[in-house]
């Protein structure tokens, strides 16, 4: 796979692309800071050579805030075919829910800790750029926020269920509807009833959908 490497720690940027490189992948870029990841993603785009995932650092220069997880965003909206990877020292709830709005198809968020799992972090990489979902335990535990029972999924119906697996492969309410032969009303219907029965209040607003895809891949 063809990655691109945001990260503003030299050490960790060169430790990252060696590892990638010698299980043969193909890092073809390493920047530390995030204008330079966008400007680097939309160059490779403009000649045809869009990578297949970006692993980014969410705090980057100047500020050391968010930069990093801005970035990824804009590149989700701007590319939807690039897998990201943010990679962050401390759970942020705020940034991974942002991340993760509207789909999680393609994404991750993992702690820094995690790198130390050679298999397990490259795993990871391979499975976002692939259009799967990558999630660190501690981040799931914290979005969920509430303490929630081990058949939290007990209530849903075999179909909510279905378009509750569907929505969790980033799958729009149209594309759920497209999939299953059903109207798209049907599908709103059914994801009401699925947030309903999470006990997803609607003034948790768009964040709703990922806290009941959370859910179900936490189940």
């Amino acid at each position: 796979m063809r990655v691109v490497i945001a990260e503003d720690s030299v050490l960790l940027r060169e430790g990252l692309t060696r590892l990638l490189t010698d299980l043969g992948h193909d890092v073809v870029a390493g920047v530390g800071d995030a204008e330079a990841l966008i400007k680097t993603v939309g160059d490779l785009a403009a000649g045809g050579e869009l990578p297949d995932v970006v692993v980014a650092d969410v705090r980057m220069p100047p500020t050391h805030t968010d930069e990093g997880v801005r970035a990824a965003v804009r590149l989700r909206k701007e590319y939807p075919g690039i897998g990201v990877l943010v990679l962050s020292q401390y759970v942020e709830e705020q940034y991974a829910t942002e991340l993760l709005a509207g789909s999680s198809r393609g994404v991750g968020y993992l702690l820094k800790d995690r790198v130390a799992e050679v298999r397990e972090f490259v795993d990871a990489v391979v499975r976002v750029a692939q259009g799967g979902t990558a999630l660190d335990p501690e981040v799931v535990a914290q979005l969920l926020g509430r303490s929630r029972k081990q058949d939290v999924l007990a209530g849903l119906t075999p179909r909510e269920r279905e378009v509750l697996g569907l929505m969790a492969e980033g799958r729009t309410n149209s594309a759920v509807a497209k999939q299953l032969v059903v109207s798209d009303g049907a599908v709103e219907k059914h994801v009401s009833n699925i947030f309903l029965k999470l006990g997803l209040s609607p003034s948790e607003g768009d964040h709703r959908r990922v806290l009941a895809v959370l859910t179900y891949l936490n189940s």
